[in-house]
């Protein structure tokens, strides 16, 4: 294992009120297991990550809703406890913007990396993504942005139904809202019915084509770009399973090279002018083969310890190592290692895997974490299956998510669990309510080819009704260069 530079702490820092983050542990792991000393500002209550042998000091986090402002100040007081520059790693993406907004306000108390501007913040907002991938040339899929309910339900049946619906900034999401920051929209009558809960999601609503999903079809990519501008301690995996159905958060991943999918984002960080840790999620299109980027997190994914290579090399090292003038080893790959969330696949934490596998909460060397998170489980899924049971009761179930399980950009326990125990073991290409694909079919039989990346221009508002337009679809410019 390389030799990180034990004089210089971490401090970990998430905002997200997430007690089941098992990517924060993993950090704690990684750099404890170094020699560093890690303090987390974040949640502890309930928390297995403050069981970790490997956490020098929890700190309290900014309230929920902070500005910029309070979580500096946050930041500061933990400099000033710990005494000495430490590296900063942002854990999910409200941290990652925050600290990409103040980084010279920062630079006092500590290393980070030396990012253009306002990057982070442009990557992360899902609007501004796909004009970030029309400009590189890496494929996205088509979405909308609506700019009224009429024009939501327009979309919808331009798009072709099932659609994806996204809120542009999910982080700003508030807790206790229901919203979740995607879910798959199966008729107009939806997309306006969302529409209408803009001001409350604290963002635009995005509409976005469907790309069904299916074997060999989820990837994700990890890495970290260095000063040098080259990528390390990362690599492509593929999920085998996840949560929820049709690509969630991966609960089972392996990690599989994919020359191409590594060309993709080596072009699209090195145009960019990306520095730090990135965890990006593709879906490839059954039709075309290619890969579609479907998120750009500036900061690293839950699953980022899947990558420990041969030497000891993850994204969280290599952060490390860089920010403290240390060389960074050439990478030892570990194809077939696999990564496993216990609570989100248990029969898949049973199976031995014949490439290696890491457990996201237990290991031998700190176990206290393991054993508190299925105390905590034990307790939280009847809760969750009851509050899911009074829903149903009370009104009808909110869309299903199908793409990611985050709210506020960072990997959240279910919110129906009932769904969580039906898909436990369920293969990323089980069973989704099907979308066209690669032909939208209109109403009136007019089929027309899916475009395949960048927005596209909304059609001008029907009546306000959710029922299909009677006609073809006219152009409007203001949603063209979103």
């Amino acid at each position: 294992m390389q030799i990180l530079d034990s004089r210089v702490p971490a401090v970990l820092l998430r905002i997200d009120r997430n007690p089941f983050h098992h990517g924060t542990l993993g950090a704690v792991r990684s750099l404890g297991r170094a020699g560093v000393e890690v303090h987390v500002v974040a949640d502890s209550e309930g928390s297995p990550v403050r069981r970790s042998r490997f956490v020098c000091e929890m700190h309290p986090p900014p309230p929920p809703g902070s500005s910029t402002a309070d979580i500096a100040a946050v930041l500061r007081r933990v400099a000033a406890r710990v005494s000495r520059p430490a590296v900063l790693v942002p854990m999910d993406d409200a941290s990652a913007l925050a600290v990409g907004r103040m980084g010279e306000d920062l630079a006092e108390g500590y290393l980070l990396p030396q990012q253009p501007g306002d990057l982070a913040e442009r990557v992360a907002d899902k609007a501004e993504l796909a004009a970030v991938c029309a400009s590189v040339g890496v494929p996205h899929p088509v979405t909308l942005i609506p700019e009224s309910p009429a024009q939501a339900a327009a979309a919808a049946w331009q798009l072709g139904l099932p659609v994806m619906a996204k809120w542009s900034r999910p982080w700003l999401i508030p807790a206790g809202t229901g919203l979740r920051s995607t879910v798959v929209v199966r008729s107009a009558q939806e997309a306006q019915d969302l529409y209408l809960r803009s001001a409350e999601a604290g963002s635009p609503l995005l509409l976005q084509a469907f790309l069904p999903p299916g074997p060999d079809r989820d990837w994700f990519f990890h890495g970290y770009v260095g000063r040098s501008g080259a990528t390390h301690g990362g690599g492509a995996g593929r999920k085998h399973l996840s949560w929820p159905r049709g690509a969630g958060l991966t609960a089972v991943g392996r990690w599989t090279p994919n020359p191409e999918l590594q060309t993709l984002v080596e072009r699209l960080t090195g145009a960019l002018g990306y520095r730090g840790i990135f965890d990006l999620d593709f879906r490839r299109d059954g039709t075309t083969g290619r890969y579609h980027l479907l998120d750009f997190n500036p900061r690293p994914g839950a699953q980022f310890r899947l990558f420990e290579d041969g030497g000891g090399l993850d994204v969280v090292r290599a952060l490390h190592l860089d920010l403290t003038h240390r060389p960074l080893p050439d990478p030892v790959p570990l194809p077939g290692r696999a990564f496993v969330v216990e609570n989100y696949a248990p029969l898949g934490a049973l199976r031995p895997r014949a490439g290696g596998r890491e457990l996201a909460w237990h290991a031998p060397d700190d176990p206290a974490p393991g054993r508190a998170m299925w105390s905590l489980w034990t307790r939280h899924v009847p809760r969750r299956l009851t509050q899911r049971a009074g829903r149903l009761l009370c009104g009808p179930a909110t869309p299903r998510e199908t793409e990611d399980a985050t709210a506020g950009g960072t990997e959240r326990e279910p919110s129906a669990v009932t769904d969580a125990l039906e898909e436990i073991a369920l293969p990323v290409g089980g069973p989704v309510a099907p979308g066209p694909d690669p032909m939208v079919v209109r109403p009136r039989g007019e089929a027309v080819p899916r475009a395949e990346a960048g927005t596209v221009p909304l059609p001008a508002p029907p009546a306000p009704s959710a029922d299909p337009p009677a006609g073809p679809l006219a152009d409007d410019e203001k949603a063209s260069s979103r």
